[in-house]
């Protein structure tokens, strides 16, 4: 009898990406692969380490999984992803539940950590991170017409903020010959939406070429036939070039869709950061994106109660954030990582006042949201069918303006079934919170 073996992701993008090569060397393996963890033999935790938050999904998706072991109804776990590398020895220990534990530099061995832990071994083994292969097969998980494309792995810009240069190492760039390679092989495949990622795109290629090379890139991706949409993430605001806006604003199969994670405005609370920027630099910038990409639509985060941020501070974030009217938005407190500078600032703030001060972001950026919807009114949007809503009772999609699984949908009545995966039109007639209602425009 085959052994089953489930995979569970948590996290980003980019560990997605992961999953689904751990997932294909499974399958390479003769293992056979389930969707249900209760249904499978031994199930992997691709886990997430980035904030506490994440962290503690993480731990909790483990727990879960160690009641249906108890139950007899899987008989090994197996942790691996951003937690495992973080924590390393501590995973075993602290979560009995565990059989096994490895660093990403090991997910090339994830078939052998598998059988190890179904003959009842504990392992623990943690190879270089620089060892996590940049590329290789994969069972992808998305929906058979969008796809993620890893350019990059890593990352050097070293924010204080941040322990994702401790647990993946510094930023390497891939070939793009083997990037294009693999891009055209999704398109053959039927791929029609490619979002490119990587911890930060815009940094693609400094490492191997000497100077950014994502503008180049991206001219060549849209060359390749079949490929719709090209949507961009993971963008850092002092690497958009001049040559990067204007093939955005060029290219047809680029998606007017920016998202560039700028965490605050005020110019001091960047440098404690290890950023750059200020009010000024980064309106400036943001300004002109709008001005030569007409119609572009701008996705950001913001970090609320880093350590020494002051009312005034704050307060400026808000104005700035009023200013911009980002049509896409996240406000997340300030979460006190170990092994990271800023967790070692004297002037820590609050759990309260920092939370307090996202929700004050956000709930004006709902705002900001409805009045972006409402002015969609009696236009036409192009929008990728993605399925049925039985509840709502029509049809969703997305729009270039919805980045998957980050973003929202827009929902339609139509006269006839569309497929999963076709373009069409789409009239927006009302919204509902803040995705857009309309009926399919033949």
């Amino acid at each position: 009898m085959n052994v089953k073996v489930g995979v569970v992701s948590l996290g980003c993008a980019k560990n997605q990406v992961d999953a689904e090569m751990l997932l294909y060397t499974l399958k390479e393996r003769g293992f056979e692969l389930v969707n249900d963890p209760a249904m499978a033999d031994a199930v992997i935790v691709n886990t997430c380490g980035f904030i506490e938050s994440a962290k503690q999904e993480s731990i909790n998706e483990i727990i879960e999984l160690g009641a249906l072991k108890r139950e007899g109804k899987i008989k090994a776990i197996i942790v691996t992803g951003c937690l495992a590398e973080r924590y390393q020895n501590e995973i075993t220990k602290q979560l009995y539940e565990v059989d096994a534990a490895i660093g990403i530099g090991a997910n090339s061995k994830i078939a052998d950590a598998v059988e190890e832990a179904l003959k009842g071994k504990k392992l623990e083994l943690f190879p270089d991170k620089l060892c996590l292969p940049l590329e290789g097969g994969r069972v992808r998980s998305t929906p058979p017409y969008t796809a993620y494309l890893k350019i990059a792995e890593g990352c050097d810009n070293r924010c204080t903020y941040c322990a994702i240069p401790l647990i993946r190492g510094g930023f390497r760039s891939r070939e793009q010959e083997n990037i294009l390679k693999e891009a055209r092989e999704l398109a053959d495949a039927g791929i029609k939406e490619l979002n490119v990622i990587a911890q930060d795109t815009t940094r693609y290629g400094e490492d191997l070429y000497g100077e950014p090379k994502l503008a180049e890139l991206l001219r060549k991706l849209c060359k390749i036939d079949g490929l719709h949409w090209i949507r961009v993430l993971y963008c850092y605001p002092d690497r958009v070039t001049d040559e990067l806006i204007d093939v955005i604003a060029k290219e047809d199969k680029i998606v007017k869709y920016i998202d560039l994670p700028l965490q605050h405005c005020n110019a001091e609370i960047l440098k404690r950061m290890n950023r750059r920027g200020s009010y000024e630099s980064l309106s400036a910038l943001l300004n002109k994106i709008k001005d030569r990409i007409p119609g572009v639509v701008l996705r950001s985060t913001f970090i609320t109660g880093f350590p020494g941020e002051t009312e005034e501070q704050f307060e400026e974030l808000a104005r700035f954030a009023g200013e911009i009217r980002f049509q896409r938005l996240g406000c997340f407190a300030y979460s006190q990582e170990e092994d990271t500078p800023a967790a070692l600032f004297p002037d820590q703030i609050d759990d309260e006042i920092k939370q307090k001060r996202a929700d004050i972001i956000m709930e004006h950026q709902q705002t900001v949201m409805a009045q972006y919807c409402e002015s969609l009114v009696g236009k036409e949007l192009e929008v990728l069918v993605e399925g049925f809503d039985r509840l709502a009772g029509c049809f969703y999609g997305r729009s270039r303006a919805d980045s998957p699984e980050v973003d929202g949908c827009v929902f339609f009545s139509c006269e006839r079934k569309p497929r999963a995966g076709e373009f069409v039109k789409v009239r927006i007639e009302d919204y509902t919170g803040c995705d857009p209602i309309g009926v399919m425009v033949e």
